[in-house]
């Protein structure tokens, strides 16, 4: 369960964003990851959704198909319960986190439904701030090819040093991957030089 203490609360920002994956070309949260930051079974949480289906539009909430339920469950590890669950997954937008957390009403589920928002708008400012660098980087390479051309003494060892650069500066700037956990069978060499013990696999709220 989550810790309710909001001294606790800003630690949570981070393992939110972890949280929120890309699908459809857009960053939502599932429906079991919300259930357990807004503090109610998932169950609950679809029920309430149910009752108030007028305030989830498309753009607010959408059902997972078979191949993104697969995809989901393939590369995060805590909603590995969900591969024995037949029903299909649901994922909240930002707009729909927000909706939900208006419709359930209780102090955990407001609380923590502004962190969510947090997140998002973290996320959202970082994505921006890539964008804008990728742009600038591609603006000082056609720079540098404009005074290639313009200046025939141009040696070949500043040509590549300059390459160099763009592409060091280019690489530090791209948004992490995220990681992905391995599909088929792991070699048991690899299973066991893998840290193990019970803290990576704390839930959410436990760790807060």
């Amino acid at each position: 369960m989550i810790v309710k203490q909001r001294s606790a609360t800003p630690a949570l920002l981070p393992r939110i964003e972890g949280r929120i994956q890309l699908l459809r070309g857009q960053r939502v949260m599932i429906d079991a990851d919300l259930a357990e930051l807004y503090g109610v079974p998932t169950k609950a949480l679809n029920q309430a959704v149910k009752r108030n289906t007028n305030r989830f539009p498309p753009d607010f909430m959408f059902q997972l198909d078979p191949a993104e339920k697969t995809e989901v469950v393939t590369n995060c590890d805590h909603l590995q319960k969900l591969k024995f669950s037949k029903a299909m997954p649901f994922a909240f937008t930002e707009y729909g986190a927000v909706a939900l957390a208006n419709i359930l009403a209780s102090a955990q589920a407001v609380e923590m439904g502004i962190y969510v928002v947090r997140a998002f708008v973290r996320l959202r400012q970082a994505a921006n701030l890539h964008s804008d660098m990728a742009k600038r980087l591609n603006e000082l390479e056609q720079r540098t090819e404009g005074l290639e051309l313009s200046h025939d003494t141009f040696s070949r060892n500043t040509k590549l040093q300059l390459r160099q650069l763009l592409d060091a500066v280019r690489e530090l700037t791209a948004p992490p991957v995220p990681p992905r956990r391995p599909i088929g069978f792991v070699p048991q060499e690899e299973k066991k030089s893998k840290p193990t013990g019970k803290t990576g696999k704390t839930s959410l709220g436990k760790r807060a």
